[in-house]
């Protein structure tokens, strides 16, 4: 009898979650799914369940918890919020739990999984981004280590297995630049919500679409690459590169470059995550070099996605500016998505908050928590006062 390694999926109703399915699909004989959760998409978790028979769901809300309950009669235990969570990345024995999570709310699931000495493939950057210099802490304490699983960070990190600290110049984050590369300031106040999710190269949930037509993605990624790889913040350049076939590069001392490279598909850097340090045969598409016209690569125009600006002075300035950067993001960006605001308000209303904003240090998990509430509090009223 072979015996499967366990699995536990957060958010595998989303872009991420859903593809990691896909993952253990292509890899169905290695791997059994433990726990799925979800935020309010019931149906598919049902729908999950059946399919995969996991021996937990988790929903955050309590009456569709009870609903779920009655659908699955028993054929797994129904857990519900952030207990149900951390509940289910506890668990013993657990040799991955994917955090596809949105947001904040990834923060602590992150943080229970690694005391629980679980190994964490990573996709919710703002765990490291509100919570990085916690998290490292706990990881040297720990002797953990967190996989990486967006496509940069996981390019990153497969490149830099193989080299020392001392030999890297720079980290190159590469950015597709998303559907508004070439428009001017002025035509992105009229863009429309269904034009800035239209991304050119990913399939991706709409908040993070969102966060890649303003470029707060990648900002958000720049923070998250600082504490990640211990790098500091002049280390770390962002390129815009349409095509999205280099993945992110490395600059070594001796001025060469180290690139990964290879289709736009998510499943590859989560495919790494199941089967590291091996690689196996995966169910996508290959690379054809002889079929790719050019390879292009531009500075990215910081004036026109004030975005990135704004998270590299968060980032650099620390403590709790990135904590507010990313929660009036997410209130901001769930402003434009209900069409309350325009494209570009997005950036001034978190541009607004940061400048606002008294910083604090030595923060605690409370601590970023509380700040994030309050910043969410006070974004909606600057947005109900100016929009």
């Amino acid at each position: 009898m072979i015996l499967l390694k366990k699995t536990v999926i957060l958010g595998s109703t989303g872009s991420i979650g859903r593809q990691s399915l896909d993952v253990i699909n292509n890899l169905s004989q290695e791997w059994e799914v433990v726990a799925l959760t979800a935020n309010t998409s019931i149906d598919l978790l049902e729908e999950q369940a059946i399919e995969y028979k996991p021996e937990y769901v988790v929903i955050m809300d309590d009456k569709l918890a009870l609903d779920l309950q009655k659908r699955l009669q028993g054929k797994c235990e129904v857990l519900k919020g952030l207990k149900g969570l951390e509940d289910v990345v506890s668990l013993q024995g657990i040799d991955l739990v994917i955090n596809g999570l949105v947001g904040a709310a990834g923060l602590k699931p992150s943080i229970a999984a690694i005391k629980a000495g679980n190994r964490l493939g990573l996709a919710n950057k703002e765990s490291m981004v509100i919570g990085g210099e916690i998290i490292n802490k706990l990881l040297a304490s720990t002797g953990q280590e967190i996989y990486p699983v967006d496509s940069e960070h996981n390019a990153i990190f497969q490149i830099l297995s193989s080299h020392r600290d001392q030999e890297i110049k720079k980290i190159l984050l590469t950015a597709s630049g998303g559907p508004f590369l070439n428009y001017s300031r002025d035509e992105l106040q009229d863009v429309s919500v269904k034009e800035a999710l239209a991304h050119p190269k990913w399939n991706m949930g709409k908040k993070i679409s969102i966060d890649s037509a303003t470029m707060m993605n990648k900002g958000l990624e720049v923070i998250e690459a600082h504490w990640l790889f211990n790098t500091p913040y002049d280390k770390i350049d962002v390129v815009v590169h349409p095509e999205s076939i280099i993945h992110s590069l490395i600059e070594f001392i001796d001025n060469s470059m180290v690139a990964e490279m290879g289709v736009s598909d998510m499943r590859l850097p989560i495919q790494s995550a199941f089967t590291y340090p091996e690689k196996k045969n995966a169910q996508v598409e290959e690379l054809d070099l002889f079929s790719l016209e050019k390879l292009t690569f531009y500075k990215p125009d910081v004036e026109k996605f004030i975005a990135l600006k704004l998270a590299y002075q968060a980032g650099k300035m620390g403590g709790s500016y990135p904590v507010v950067l990313n929660a009036a993001n997410e209130v901001a960006v769930d402003s434009f998505l209900k069409e309350k605001i325009k494209f570009n308000e997005i950036t001034r209303v978190i541009e607004l908050l940061l400048e606002d904003h008294k910083g604090e240090s030595k923060l605690s998990v409370d601590d970023i928590l509380a700040i994030d509430q309050q910043t969410r509090k006070k974004t909606r009223e600057v947005l109900d006062k100016c929009c």
